[in-house]
């Protein structure tokens, strides 16, 4: 099962005492102070791993603490530090502090750590409080307390373009047409229970091997969505971090008009997040190959030509308009996503440039 949003309870580990301790050796019976400094107490960190895409690791095991740093001993001998504790999630997890708020940190790069407990510093032995007027000291330090924190996770899966749309209008059937992702397939709404992610190569519809993008989909879309109604209000934080979205519209459905279907997506993606409606936002009519009113497909066409975009029609059964789909995509991504797609293939050659 996909889990995304976690609580966390995590412990540094205490500081140890400081010792006291005099030098007691045969030829200096009275010798001076030697108690060693305690060991400090372990911190905990997190860790972003490109290797995890979910929060899973956590479902049973939610507290976590560090180990207790050792007393100081004699001879000036410092105790050992306690253990640090390394927690490894997934890219794209946000780190706030349940109590406050705050937002603590946004692991966004692979191998990036940072210290959200740290451990308590270790109390200091009677060596050091040794000085001219006090030959014999006996005071010392205990270790002082690590921090305790009661964390949120949240994750938000990183990509480059969030398909958004209605329950089965095509968009797990895209991503598995674009990628090697195998989300589940049929024939009713709600298949996709949870977000799937794809990696788009180019080199799969003739284009360069080295070109490539990640596509986030998500659970569909009903009206009452950024209300809380259907699943996909759970997830559109995954395609918040996106660059642009693909609204995905089944040209096929005999109920619902394209204008509705428009309508409803772009006010609940409105409703969740005012970041998340600025995206840029391309209109992609699906099922091409199940189309029987072409009057289905000129209201489409009308309702791009509003938008100031020109119509973008593919079928994930027949593949029809993929190819050009995939290279426009590449294009605006690279080029600040100031481009709209030619209908025309013919223009398009094996980079994705226009001829």
């Amino acid at each position: 099962m996909f889990l995304d949003h976690i609580q966390l309870r995590i412990a540094a580990g205490h500081g140890g005492p400081g010792a006291m301790s005099f030098r007691r050796e045969k030829f200096a019976a009275e010798g001076g102070p030697d108690g060693g400094d305690g060991g400090k107490g372990g911190s905990i960190f997190l860790r972003a791993n490109r290797a995890l895409n979910t929060l899973n690791p956590y479902r049973h095991k939610r507290d976590f603490a560090a180990g207790n740093g050792r007393q100081g001993e004699g001879g000036m001998r410092q105790g050992k530090d306690g253990l640090d504790v390394l927690l490894e999630v997934p890219l794209g997890t946000v780190v706030k502090d349940a109590d406050s708020g705050e937002v603590l940190a946004e692991l966004l790069e692979d191998g990036l750590s940072v210290c959200l407990a740290r451990g308590g510093r270790g109390g200091l032995g009677n060596t050091n409080f040794k000085s001219s007027t006090n030959r014999t000291p006996r005071h010392h330090q205990p270790g002082e307390d690590g921090e305790e924190r009661t964390l949120d996770l949240e994750l938000k899966l990183i990509a480059d373009v969030g398909l958004v749309g209605y329950p089965n209008a095509g968009k797990s059937t895209l991503v598995s047409r674009l990628s090697a992702a195998r989300p589940k397939i049929a024939d009713y709404p709600f298949t996709t229970l949870e977000p799937q992610l794809g990696v788009v190569s180019l080199d799969r519809f003739g284009g360069d091997i080295l070109d490539s993008w990640v596509i986030a989909d998500i659970p569909g879309l009903i009206e009452g969505a950024a209300g809380g109604a259907g699943l996909g209000i759970q997830f559109l934080r995954h395609v918040e971090r996106t660059r642009m979205l693909l609204h995905l519209v089944d040209l096929s459905d005999p109920v619902t008009e394209p204008e509705e279907a428009i309508r409803v997506i772009e006010a609940e993606v409105s409703g969740f997040s005012p970041v998340l409606a600025a995206k840029p936002r391309w209109l992609v009519g699906t099922k091409l190959d199940a189309l029987q009113d072409e009057s289905r497909r000129e209201a489409f066409e009308a309702l791009c030509a509003e938008r100031g975009q020109q119509p973008i029609f593919i079928s994930g059964v027949t593949g029809e308009g993929l190819r050009e789909l995939t290279f426009a995509v590449d294009a605006a991504l690279k080029g600040g996503l100031g481009y709209t797609i030619d209908p025309n293939p013919d223009t398009w050659d094996s980079t994705g440039q226009g001829r």
